[in-house]
């Protein structure tokens, strides 16, 4: 898979993402000179994680016909410094599950969370490969 992202210069630094099936946008604040007409990438990251949970459990929830009436995954991001120099980014998320389940049937829920691809993948070590074009 394959995505591209075409920067729109005349409006501010937004940019437009691109799967070839899908087509989705990204952008910076005013303060850093853009028009924030849509998410920043670290949105767009920490959503991938929200997104990726709620998908997964949807998954699992269907395949096992639990009887959940509502589910919603919220991300938090904090940054700071390690002592050796190096960024933290921290994410905290929170699964909220409204239905009747048990608390074993909860319990479950709450492991397969954490067996989401993003997650699993955020929690991994990732190699980014840069070349001109």
């Amino acid at each position: 898979m394959t995505i591209e992202a075409r920067l729109h210069r005349d409006a501010g630094a937004l940019t437009t993402l691109s799967n070839g099936r899908h087509v989705w946008s990204a952008d910076v604040s005013r303060e850093l000179g853009s028009s924030d007409r849509a998410p920043d990438p670290h949105d767009l990251l920490d959503s991938a994680l929200a997104a990726c949970t709620t998908l997964t459990l949807e998954l699992y929830i269907r395949r096992r016909q639990l009887a959940v009436t509502s589910l919603r995954v919220t991300v938090e991001r904090t940054e700071g410094k390690a002592a050796d120099g190096r960024t933290l980014y921290t994410l905290q998320r929170q699964v909220f599950i409204d239905g009747a389940l048990t608390d074993d049937e909860r319990n479950k829920l709450l492991e397969i969370a954490g067996k989401c691809p993003i997650h699993r993948l955020l929690e991994g070590e990732i190699h980014v490969h840069t070349q001109l074009g």
